[in-house]
C-alpha cells in the first residue's frame, strides 16, 4: 500500500502511518482458544482470571495491534500472564495450542481454521475486540479504488445480515 503496488488491502489498522486511510469493516471479539480436552473446555464462557496459571501464547511484534489489545485487556482484568511462546501468525498459534496444550486469545475468525483437537470459548464480561479494516493510500486516485470504496458499505451490510433478516 505504501509503495503503491496495491490499491487496497484487508488489514488491522496500524498506528502512526499517516499516509494510509482506513475504512472499518467489522469489529471482531477475541475468544479463548485451547485444546478440546483442556480443563476449561467444559465451560460455556471463561473469565480472564481463569487463565491465570495456564500456559499462555502471546502475540509477537509481527502482530502489534493484536498484541496491544490483549496486553491492555489482561491488565484491565488484573491478570498477569507471561507468554510461554510468542506467535507470529494464526497457523502457528493453532499448532502450538495443540502441541503444547497452551491457551491463547485470538480473533473470532480463527474459528474457521480450528481442527477438531482445538476449540474456543467466549470470554465473560467485557470482551476485547479487534477491528478489521480496508486500508488504502490517501493519495491514490485510482477510479477502481474510488468505485470499490463507494460500494463497500453496501457490501458489508449485505454480508452482515443474519439469515431471515
Amino acid at each position: 500500500l505504501l509503495r503503491g503496488k496495491l490499491d487496497i488491502a484487508f488489514l488491522r489498522q496500524e498506528p502512526d502511518i499517516p499516509a494510509l486511510a482506513y475504512k472499518l469493516l467489522r469489529s471482531e471479539p477475541l475468544v479463548v482458544v485451547m485444546p478440546s480436552d483442556h480443563r476449561l473446555a467444559s465451560r460455556d464462557a471463561i473469565a480472564p482470571q481463569e487463565l491465570a496459571g495456564e500456559r499462555f501464547l502471546g502475540m509477537s511484534e509481527t502482530a502489534p495491534v493484536l498484541r496491544a489489545i490483549i496486553t491492555a485487556y489482561l491488565r484491565r482484568s488484573g491478570v498477569d500472564l507471561t507468554p510461554a511462546h510468542e506467535v507470529d501468525y494464526l497457523s502457528m498459534a493453532i499448532s502450538l495450542i495443540a502441541s503444547t496444550r497452551a491457551v491463547a486469545l485470538l480473533p473470532v475468525y480463527a474459528l474457521n481454521f480450528l481442527p477438531a483437537s482445538v476449540i474456543s470459548r467466549p470470554l465473560q464480561g467485557e470482551v476485547p475486540t479487534i477491528d478489521l479494516v480496508l486500508g488504502y493510500h490517501k493519495t491514490n486516485t485510482s477510479p477502481l479504488l474510488r468505485l470499490f470504496l463507494s460500494k463497500v458499505d453496501e457490501m458489508v451490510e449485505r454480508v452482515s445480515k443474519k439469515p431471515g433478516d
